[in-house]
């Protein structure tokens, strides 16, 4: 009884799946981030002429019917068939059937930071132009982000339970975190988790640019988003979502699966300083640290790389800088620590979900993606943010970050799986 208790608190990464600006394969987007490709260009979904932001990573040439028939792509907003067709891709992975579940022993915990916001701003113009009979019956489920788990749940067949965490940019860790949480307790046997993120509209992109979160950097694109380095002047919008299958370990042996990495720990905390800025002193990303290392029942040098919040603006890099200083003292300047966000933008709810993915493939391939365009390290970021160039490295234990607007702070620690350890 106290092994199987004992199994039953180890939670395992069976699947995963992506839809990102460099893909919407997983091993795509893995190729492209090794090989330090930028996704961002000039956005086409919407007429930018009169926004002060022109540029973003997109996911390009996206048709939900190569994923899902027309009537299911009709009915949902981007944000969820991104979600949903990355959980389809997640399950294939892990080589799930959920025919042969108990359906109310399966879970989702799916989040968004801004849903479908785009679908208010264009509905809110149909009202004032064209009158109230010209609304969509459909803006209310293709909106909220609460409908992204329950329509991927009719979709699917899920009847566990099924929610939304809303985290800003720490919303994909909080999913993986809180799935983590379900699975330790039993409420579940099965959790498909992550978080998904659309670009949005002319409005999400005008408000990020006037509350000076964006890069004014249009002339190049692929340069804009410069975590790290002393010339980076705000980060790039993104788009996309990752999703992965959790499971109990006791479930995942039971039907042979094939085991990706062991979730071990997880923190999340909040600043209580500034609804724009970070605490500068990275006190509260350092908690949240702290937390997901303590969780895991590690040590500071037992994590082999960092993947960074890393966005790319003035004021989050030195705050996470000094909090991954506070937490690993001297041995922070021998850990290798990278920002994707350099290369796909900042995928808002969804970025922390890219990040954990990105860190199970470092884990199985052994390589860590550079961060690019960081060719002017700044004095204040003096750490090792693996500048412009993948670097090979022998990688058990990840540590993955990411910091929200608003000072929610959240943090997960993922390694490679043995069943001896305990």
């Amino acid at each position: 009884m106290e092994a199987e208790e004992k199994d039953t608190r180890r939670v395992v990464i069976t699947g995963m799946g992506a839809v990102t600006p460099l893909g919407t394969e997983v091993d795509t987007y893995w190729e492209g981030v090794l090989a330090g490709e930028s996704g961002v260009d000039y956005i086409t979904l919407f007429d930018t002429s009169d926004c002060p932001g022109k540029i973003a990573a997109e996911v390009k040439d996206f048709d939900p019917r190569d994923y899902m028939d027309a009537r299911e792509a009709r009915r949902t907003s981007r944000f969820i068939q991104f979600a949903t067709i990355s959980a389809r891709k997640a399950l294939e992975d892990a080589r799930l059937d959920l025919s042969k579940e108990d359906a109310t022993r399966v879970g989702l915990e799916i989040g968004s930071a801004a849903g479908g916001i785009g679908i208010v701003e264009e509905q809110a113009c149909v009202l004032k132009e064209r009158g109230a009979r010209r609304i969509q019956p459909t803006v209310v489920p293709s909106v909220l982000i609460s409908m992204a788990p329950c329509q991927m749940a009719i979709s699917l067949g899920i009847k566990g339970p099924a929610s939304s965490p809303v985290a800003a940019c720490a919303t994909g860790v909080v999913a993986v975190g809180e799935a983590m949480r379900r699975l330790q307790r039993g409420d579940v046997d099965v959790m498909v988790a992550g978080a998904s993120e659309s670009i949005g509209s002319p409005l999400t992109v005008t408000a990020l640019a006037r509350l000076g979160a964006l890069s004014p950097n249009d002339k190049d694109p692929a340069g804009a988003c410069r975590p790290f380095d002393l010339n980076r002047d705000g980060f790039v919008l993104g788009e996309g979502a990752a999703v992965v299958v959790m499971e109990t370990l006791k479930h995942a042996l039971n039907r042979g699966a094939r085991i990706l990495g062991e979730v071990l720990g997880y923190g999340f905390t909040t600043d209580g300083y500034h609804l724009a800025a970070p605490d500068p002193t990275g006190n509260g990303a350092a908690r949240a640290m702290d937390l997901a290392i303590s969780d895991s029942r590690l040590a500071p040098t037992d994590i082999d790389h960092i993947i960074s919040h890393g966005t790319g603006t003035k004021l989050n890099d030195v705050a996470e800088t000094k909090a991954i200083r506070t937490v690993f003292g001297e041995t922070a300047y021998k850990i290798p620590i990278n920002s994707i966000k350099s290369m796909i933008g900042h995928l808002l709810g969804a970025a922390g979900a890219i990040s954990f993915v990105t860190a199970l493939k470092s884990i199985q391939d052994n390589i860590i993606p550079p961060t690019i365009n960081l060719h002017n390290p700044d004095p204040e970021c003096d750490l090792d943010y693996v500048p412009l160039v993948a670097r090979l490295k022998q990688i058990d234990t990840v540590l993955v970050n990411a910091l929200g607007l608003g000072g929610q702070n959240a943090a997960l620690v993922v390694r490679g799986f043995s069943e001896l350890l305990a």
